[in-house]
């Protein structure tokens, strides 16, 4: 499963990233049992933060989208990383958590969310596909637009 996750990410022209290294007492990942925890992973892109500022104010949706794709290319990476390189080794995405800086009347952390879960489900295929939150915050790390983490089913 490994080389067809290597050949999706190829088509859609997406190349991984180094993982992000945690930037405060925390780690990236942890696994227990069968089970992967992602840390949440930042819009990071070329060594910054992509997509800054509130959806409602200072990006619209589409922007929003593009952010959540980011964090799940890094979500991604940090997969890889914790699975020694393996990404065949996912069974599932269980859960993510996507959490979106927006105006108090910015109401679709829905469909900004919609980019990492359709990218997610696009690469992964079946084991995609997976239970989520999509909630609005007032503000997020380094000024970021999206956060998000993830729980994963691992072999």
């Amino acid at each position: 499963m490994s080389a067809a996750i290597e050949a999706r990410l190829k088509e859609l022209g997406i190349a991984l990233p180094q993982a992000a290294a945690p930037a405060a007492n925390y780690v990236p990942y942890v696994i227990s049992g069968n089970l992967l925890y992602l840390s949440g992973q930042l819009p990071m892109e070329n060594g910054k933060i992509g997509v800054t500022g509130h959806l409602g104010k200072d990006v619209d949706v589409a922007g929003g989208q593009r952010a959540a794709e980011l964090c799940a290319i890094n979500i991604l990476a940090q997969a890889k990383a914790a699975l020694g390189g393996d990404l065949g080794r996912i069974k599932r995405l269980i859960k993510l958590n996507g959490f979106v800086a927006s105006t108090p009347d910015f109401v679709e952390q829905h469909l900004v969310i919609n980019g990492a879960s359709n990218l997610l489900a696009n690469v992964l295929g079946e084991a995609g596909k997976h239970a989520r939150a999509a909630v609005g915050m007032a503000a997020l790390p380094l000024n970021a637009a999206v956060e998000i983490d993830a729980i994963l089913e691992i072999a």
